[in-house]
């Protein structure tokens, strides 16, 4: 008996160049994973759009006419909770990184990301996972670094509602030394890695490496893994 097929991530789609637009819609159409089920060409479109559509992840670029992607992702995240807002544009400054990120963005792309990545990324995205373009994540650490952590928390995913960062953030060296091996898992962080591929890398299961990513958080004082990169960017060697 042949297993039930799992259900495809919908995407709605939202840039104003309509060539890269039809482009990126019949390249994740190649993908059955994935389901584009609406375009929009501006955030007015899709604010129209996505309270109908609900789709699970909003593919969305930073220049567009009117309101720029990432003064519309709180928007967006009123009228259609449930979607995750991923940004996927040419802008590499980090103040619009550092802005999607506290606006609630679930991650942050480059336009030359490859195919194959970009679909992987959607899949982390929808699930819940944060992703930001491996070439991007210094500009995060210094983003971080030049707001002091006060502001950094504000990086967070959804923690835009948040006036003061969890008081743990502000550490100096891990009171409870990291083993070797939790060592090569926070590099793998650093990186960018998800769990499936730190387990590949690493070649142990990925059930483990979601246990001394909690043993990490832990042993640090920290809440996420985007506040584990910045934390460790400049300790590790």
């Amino acid at each position: 008996m042949p297993m039930p097929s799992l259900r495809p991530v919908t995407l709605l789609v939202v840039d104003d160049h309509n060539l890269f637009r039809r482009g990126l819609v019949a390249l994740l159409g190649q993908d059955p994973g994935l389901q584009v089920v609406g375009e929009a060409g501006d955030a007015a479109q899709a604010m129209r759009l996505a309270p109908a559509l609900r789709p699970d992840v909003i593919l969305l670029d930073n220049h567009l006419p009117g309101v720029t992607g990432v003064d519309a992702i709180r928007g967006l995240r009123e009228v259609s909770p449930s979607s995750r807002v991923l940004m996927l544009t040419v802008s590499e400054d980090a103040q619009d990184l550092a802005t999607a990120l506290r606006n609630g963005a679930q991650g942050y792309l480059l336009k030359t990301i490859d195919g194959d990545l970009l679909a992987q990324a959607i899949r982390r995205a929808a699930a819940g996972e944060p992703v930001v373009s491996p070439e991007l994540m210094g500009k995060l650490v210094a983003a971080f670094q030049s707001q002091g952590a006060p502001e950094a928390d504000a990086l967070e995913p959804g923690s835009a509602e948040r006036s003061q960062p969890p008081a743990a953030f502000d550490v100096g060296d891990a009171s409870t030394p990291l083993s070797p091996r939790e060592e090569e898992v926070l590099r793998e962080i650093v990186r960018g890695a998800s769990n499936k591929e730190i387990a590949r890398v690493l070649d142990i299961a990925e059930t483990t490496v979601k246990i001394h990513v909690q043993h990490i958080l832990r042993k640090l004082g920290l809440s996420s893994r985007v506040q584990a990169a910045v934390y460790a960017s400049d300790r590790l060697r």
